[in-house]
């Protein structure tokens, strides 16, 4: 294609840089009102912890972001070391499920959040078997010990 050659870029590299921008122009908002405020449509999302970008996710199919976002806000909730309250999320709606993971793939190789590969998601397969290790995440945020236990 003439453009290809002359750019050096071609549809599929624009369309994802151009999925890239869009995210960077949402609003972050704090994580602790997603329930409320996120849209309940599929797409990517980011989570930011003290103002660094360190989780990209997505939601397909059935799922949606709200969804998504509440179960990582009830996640961080439970864990020690940190609050739902020094986080905030970016999230982008996308309507096909192949763009969605598209988008999340771009925006993981660009940013390389510290949390994605981490185990931080929360549907890690395996766990809680007998003899799979704790993942770094939980290492790094361990589960809150309940009152009186």
């Amino acid at each position: 294609m003439p453009n290809e050659a002359k750019t050096g870029i071609g549809h599929d590299e624009a369309m994802l840089a151009g999925c890239v921008s869009l995210f960077e122009k949402v609003p972050r908002l704090r994580l602790e009102s997603a329930s409320g405020h996120a849209p309940d449509e599929r797409g990517v999302y980011g989570l930011y912890w003290r103002n660094e970008l360190v989780y990209v996710g997505k939601a397909v199919g059935t799922t949606r972001l709200r969804r998504r976002l509440r179960e990582h806000a009830k996640k961080i909730g439970g864990r020690q070391g940190i609050s739902v309250a020094d986080m905030e999320y970016r999230a982008l709606s996308l309507r096909d499920d192949w763009m969605v993971v598209a988008a999340e793939s771009a925006l993981i190789e660009k940013y390389k959040p510290e949390w994605n590969g981490s185990g931080f998601g929360s549907h890690v397969p395996g766990k809680g078997r007998p003899g799979i290790r704790p993942v770094r995440w939980d290492e790094r945020f361990p589960h809150k010990v309940p009152r009186g236990g």
